[in-house]
């Protein structure tokens, strides 16, 4: 069944824009509310947002929903994602609620709904929920004594900072370790540098000046020639840049060189596994992940399990498969022993224990594979269905035969645009750059 407000990581859109608009919120908080009212106590949610200026909009709207239901409202203020999700099941709350579009431009943003246990909703959760949007919600308003009350949680950043720093080694601290943090003027800019200086490091933060507009402009993980040049410039250790939601993670070597999710993981799979801390014999990672990765964990006895793309798809993946180590060539980063969602923060944690246990320098540490060739191109299309035409499904298949069995093509609409996703991978470069200049130049023919 196809979703009206849901799409792969909760609700987004821009703000005030057709679909996310205060009147939405509001709905939203009086059905999710309703739907996660349980038992005789006074039920609670706990709100954190990133830092847009319509995060005050919607935190104010949501908030009006769910006291309105008789939900007790939690208010984190600025908070990363994962902080959320850790302190729905840290504080007993009934529902999470995280107010973010992630990565995207300012004038986006979006709404994240966590279960009591920290993870995310369910499909059919998530479907059950739009119904009741879209429905009479009258029958569920709360009254007298029964109305919630609204309150700011001002522990709760000291909350999560003590239990980030209580992920990394007992016998490791980062002191003679010069980092630069890019917080991406993000939900992040609080916490993160705390907790880095906390643990012992020189911690150089860039991206910690948040005015409701600047978030993801120009820094954080998707714009990492900011924490780049600063790593040269000051001549650090490592540099690490968490995006505006601080769920993912990017980082830069002693050279400003970018290392993405999938060394990144090839790292952590080796050094978990070396102090037996491994679950499932290998690693959860999307079918964007290169191929040198799929077979350097294969050369130490490790195996990737690949699922679709989103964080979502690689945690359930991890939680049915038994894995305990999963992520996204991007740099969502799931570590299921300490959270229920990426967390760049821990996970750039586990890297600098790694870094201080080793005599070598980051950019030495992160060289586990060299990558296989690969190539993304992003098609747009004004409507139809492209995939489905006679011609471009012919181009992928003569593509996918040229590619032989030494090889991966990858095909996939986006969930969020209207952008056909065409990914070449293999030993031969030029090869797989005529691959994909051949599928992208049938899909344009028609779109």
């Amino acid at each position: 069944m196809a979703r009206k407000y849901f799409g792969t990581d909760g609700i987004r859109g821009l703000a005030n824009g057709s679909k996310l608009t205060p009147d939405l919120a509001l709905r939203v908080g009086m059905a999710a509310g309703q739907k996660f009212v349980r038992g005789d106590h006074r039920n609670r949610v706990v709100i954190g947002k990133d830092t847009r200026r319509s995060g005050y909009m919607i935190e104010q709207a949501l908030t009006a929903g769910f006291t309105a239901v008789g939900m007790d409202v939690y208010l984190l203020g600025p908070m990363p994602t994962p902080a959320v999700a850790m302190l729905t099941r840290s504080l007993r709350a009934d529902l999470g609620v995280m107010i973010s579009a992630s990565h995207n431009p300012f004038e986006d943003n979006g709404i994240k709904l966590f279960r009591p246990d920290g993870y995310k909703l369910s499909d059919e959760i998530e479907l059950e929920i739009e119904r009741m949007i879209d429905g009479d919600m009258s029958g569920f308003l709360a009254h007298g004594r029964d109305i919630g009350r609204a309150h700011r949680d001002e522990e709760a950043r000291t909350r999560y900072i003590e239990y980030a720093k209580r992920t990394l080694p007992r016998n490791i601290d980062l002191s003679g370790l010069r980092v630069v943090l890019d917080c991406a003027n993000g939900a992040a800019y609080k916490v993160a540098p705390v907790a880095l200086w906390e643990l012992g490091a020189e911690v150089i933060t860039i991206g910690n000046e948040p005015d409701g507009f600047n978030i993801n402009h120009k820094v954080g993980s998707t714009a990492p020639e900011a924490v780049a040049a600063k790593v040269r410039e000051t001549r650090a250790d490592i540099g690490i840049a968490l995006d505006g939601d601080a769920d993912r993670v990017i980082i830069v070597d002693e050279n400003g060189q970018v290392i993405d999710g999938d060394q990144f993981m090839a790292v952590i799979a080796q050094s978990w596994m070396q102090r037996e801390m491994l679950v499932g014999g290998g690693i959860v990672a999307t079918i964007m992940s290169n191929l040198g990765l799929e077979r350097y964990l294969g050369s130490i006895g490790l195996t990737l399990e690949r699922t679709q793309v989103g964080d979502r798809y690689v945690l359930e993946a991890m939680r049915s498969k038994g894995f305990n180590v999963g992520g996204e060539q991007s740099g969502h980063i799931i570590l299921s022993d300490f959270t229920t969602t990426g967390d760049g923060l821990v996970a750039a944690l586990q890297l600098l224990a790694v870094l201080k246990q080793d005599e070598r320098s980051i950019s030495e540490i992160c060289a586990r594979f060299e990558k296989v060739p690969q190539l993304l191109r992003s098609v747009k299309f004004k409507s139809g269905k492209p995939l489905q035409h006679k011609q471009v499904i012919q181009a992928i298949a003569d593509g996918q035969a040229m590619l032989g069995t030494g090889g991966r093509l990858v095909i996939r609409e986006s969930g969020t645009e209207p952008v056909i996703r065409v990914m070449g991978e293999a030993d031969d470069a030029a090869l797989v750059n005529t691959v994909v200049t051949q599928i992208e130049a049938a899909i344009r023919e028609i779109a």
